[in-house]
């Protein structure tokens, strides 16, 4: 088989594999299409400090499972499905009290073992959900990146009464205004620097005067002269660089709550009397935490459309210039895809 493999920082190739067994428990999926994530670019520059190389990564994935290990169900072979990449141990203390995510032993494809950026891949059947037959393969392919949203506003909560911000209209802010608008119904104000994003914020549900950008706009006053008063109570960075979290402490409101998605090493200046006087609620989000079947109900009920980020589609042997289309030009680009030609 073909894959797409990162032998060190800064080497990349479509190279010839062993095509994987499934152990007992699993399947092996033949991939269809698989999304580039700034996850994937940092193992390919050498700045994620979880994974080993060679690797080929890859953790956004939809396809069709193709041979079955030991145990799994007969009737399962041929279903189209997505699959989460997150695998734990299930006996630790976060997997015990259901916060696997963040397991001891946390094992992620892409990452810790081999993902689906390859034209097969094996994961665990329970890993492995069937996708409805109204939704493309294509947009199948962004349901992971949902499971983040949808993790992320799990871990806040989101009340009727909130008005939200969310820094970044990248894959991930887009995908958590698509649930704050769609799915909670509730004012949620979106920035970036390029007005390309902000337009597919539109198409994501963003009011004309949600959107903000603030290479032209400082945002304390844009947000004040949009009628928000004493600042946001629900705050999402996405755009994940320290000095957001500390400009976010700042604007929030009174019992606000921040949701944090960025894994940046460097430190981050708040001062704790921002945090107590408004009694401010920080709230890390790692990946999914079993949100897979969340996102899918929302799709089915036509609460959100996974296929709205989604702007090229490159072959995958085309990687470098895939990976190069996602990390340098953003105003084109949104959530590039990899198309392993596969018919099913």
């Amino acid at each position: 088989m073909l894959s797409v493999v990162v032998s060190e920082p800064h080497q990349i190739a479509v190279r010839e594999m062993p095509l994987p067994e499934p152990a007992a428990g699993e399947v092996r999926v033949r991939v269809r299409y698989a999304g580039i994530c700034g996850s994937d670019l940092h193992i390919f520059h050498g700045q994620n400090p979880f994974v080993v190389y060679p690797r080929i990564i890859g953790h956004e994935f939809v396809g069709r499972i193709e041979k079955l290990g030991a145990g799994v169900d007969p009737a399962r072979l041929g279903e189209r499905v997505t699959v989460d990449p997150v695998i734990a141990c299930g006996h630790c203390y976060a997997c015990r009290v259901g916060r696997h995510n963040v397991c001891n032993q946390l094992r992620v494809l892409g990452v810790h073992r081999d993902g689906g950026f390859s034209q097969f891949v094996c994961a665990p059947a329970a890993n492995a959900y069937r996708i409805p037959d109204s939704l493309g393969d294509d947009a199948a392919s962004i349901i992971e990146p949902f499971a983040v949203a949808a993790n992320v506003t799990h871990r806040t909560g989101v009340l009727a009464e909130d008005t939200a911000l969310i820094y970044g209209a990248g894959p991930v802010g887009l995908n958590v205004l698509q649930v704050l608008k769609k799915v909670y119904g509730i004012r949620a104000f979106i920035t970036d620097f390029l007005d390309e994003r902000l337009a597919l914020a539109r198409q994501c549900g963003a009011g004309e005067d949600e959107v903000i950008n603030t290479r032209r706009e400082p945002l304390a006053q844009a947000l004040a002269a949009r009628g928000l008063q004493g600042g946001p109570t629900l705050i999402f960075d996405a755009v994940c660089h320290p000095s957001i979290l500390e400009e976010a402490v700042r604007l929030a409101a009174p019992a606000a709550r921040i949701g944090i998605l960025g894994f940046s090493a460097t430190p981050s200046a708040i001062p704790q009397q921002e945090l107590t006087k408004k009694e401010l609620s920080l709230h890390a989000s790692r990946l999914n935490c079993a949100m897979f079947p969340t996102v899918l109900d929302w799709i089915g009920r036509g609460l959100v459309e996974p296929g709205r980020i989604i702007t090229h589609t490159l072959d995958f042997r085309d990687v470098g210039d895939a990976l190069t289309l996602a990390e340098k030009h953003p105003q084109e680009s949104c959530k590039v895809l990899l198309d392993f030609g596969q018919d099913g």
